[in-house]
């Protein structure tokens, strides 16, 4: 069983929370963390992406940038604007948008359990992004933003949670985008800790490179330790454990560059080929095994035989494996995503009028709006071992770094 402990959280003082959290380091450029975190000095953009504190040309993997987020780090807390609490706690952390209301609980998991995949994953990390982060860590001396992990729904869990939002929140405001966080302490976890302990394994639903990175930095903690004894609070780092029937996933969408060779004409023969084309004006497509596309000014939708879809197979039957498979291969040329240029991902916060405005700027020749992949999906791929395609699975609303921080001493 995986297992999960309290923590003294390093936190901001309440009037300050707002200006503190801030967007995770790798949903925004340098360009938008700078626009977001202007004028904003409290804003923990400059701990978690203290490049925008450098000119934009500036290397930001030079060891100067990592002092810097511990420059920054440290003037939020001698300026008292984070403070660290003095008990062991778990917090309820709840999160509203569009009306639906997510509740996670803020602890700290075992880096041995992520390295022994009790904590299972479904992503591949990229070693630049690792060191990257893992370098940060060190550098804080914390995990400045945690692992988003979901598991299967815990009733007793649930009821819990549920009594404790009835109480004052420590931390209660509305984002700039309209999303709402709110914080509350439980100065008691023990049962709450027991009771999550018997959960069988967490599932990382989004951040594999802080995930891998707090292991990492972990791992080198402790050989860097001849005293060792594995009591250290660096041996765990920072999560949100969601259960999974609150979450959503959005759809993660394409767009493709060209139409390898093909005219308009020829796109949508190939695509009859594989399964029902017909023309729509709903961008969205209504269930799994179904793809819209936007090409020449116009939506069409394209449904796969669902008796042509290998639904045992957890990779075989996801959505983005059969636009690899019969789409974006055979049609488009485009054999790895992760590396071709003709291809990007668009997040589906965005909406399909992001996709429509890339193709009609003339950037991209077709948009492909794609079905969301399910929660019961990515725990099938993880269970089996397996590795997602890539940008497979967008969640909202994210999570906020610098509200509760986990130092490794």
């Amino acid at each position: 069983m995986p297992r999960i402990k309290a923590f003294q959280a390093l936190r901001p003082v309440e009037r300050s929370a707002a200006q503190v959290a801030s967007v995770p380091y790798d949903v925004v450029n340098r360009e938008e963390a700078a626009a977001l975190a202007e004028g904003n000095p409290n804003s923990f953009l400059h701990v978690v992406r203290p490049d925008i504190d450098f000119p934009p040309d500036a290397d930001p993997y030079a060891p100067v940038i990592y002092q810097k987020a511990r420059q920054n780090f440290d003037r939020l807390i001698s300026e008292g604007t984070l403070f660290r609490d003095t008990e062991d706690c778990v917090f309820v952390y709840r999160q509203i948008m569009n009306g639906q209301a997510q509740h996670g609980l803020v602890a700290c998991c075992h880096v041995d359990d992520y390295e022994n995949n009790l904590i299972l994953k479904h992503e591949k990390t990229r070693k630049a992004k690792e060191d990257d982060r893992t370098r940060h860590v060190i550098a804080l001396n914390a995990n400045a933003g945690p692992v988003f992990l979901t598991y299967r729904d815990v009733e007793e869990v649930n009821q819990l949670v549920g009594d404790v939002i009835h109480g004052r929140p420590i931390y209660d405001f509305v984002a700039v985008d309209g999303i709402q966080h709110t914080v509350w302490r439980i100065d008691q976890p023990a049962t709450l800790v027991k009771l999550l302990s018997s959960v069988k394994v967490f599932y990382v639903a989004d951040g594999h490179h802080r995930a891998a990175s707090a292991w990492r930095a972990g791992k080198e903690r402790r050989a860097a330790n001849p005293d060792h004894r594995g009591t250290e609070e660096y041996n765990w780092f920072l999560t949100v454990l969601f259960p999974a029937s609150e979450l959503k996933i959005l759809a993660y969408n394409r767009v493709l560059k060209d139409l390898n060779g093909l005219t308009t004409a020829g796109l949508l023969d190939r695509l009859r080929a594989i399964g029902t084309l017909e023309e729509t004006t709903n961008p969205v497509p209504p269930s799994a095994g179904s793809f819209c596309f936007f090409v020449a000014d116009g939506w069409y939708r394209l449904t796969v035989p669902a008796n042509t879809i290998r639904h045992e197979d957890a990779i075989a039957s996801l959505d983005v494996a059969i636009l690899e498979e019969r789409v974006l291969q055979p049609i488009f040329g485009i054999g790895d995503v992760r590396t071709d240029s003709r291809i990007d991902f668009v997040g589906g916060i965005r909406g399909t009028a992001e996709l429509e405005k890339l193709v009609r700027s003339g950037s991209w020749a077709v948009a492909v709006s794609m079905y969301p992949t399910s929660i019961a999906q990515l725990m099938a791929v993880s269970d089996a071992g397996e590795i997602m395609p890539p940008k497979s699975t967008w969640f909202e609303p994210k999570l906020r770094s610098g509200l509760l921080v986990h130092t490794l001493d």
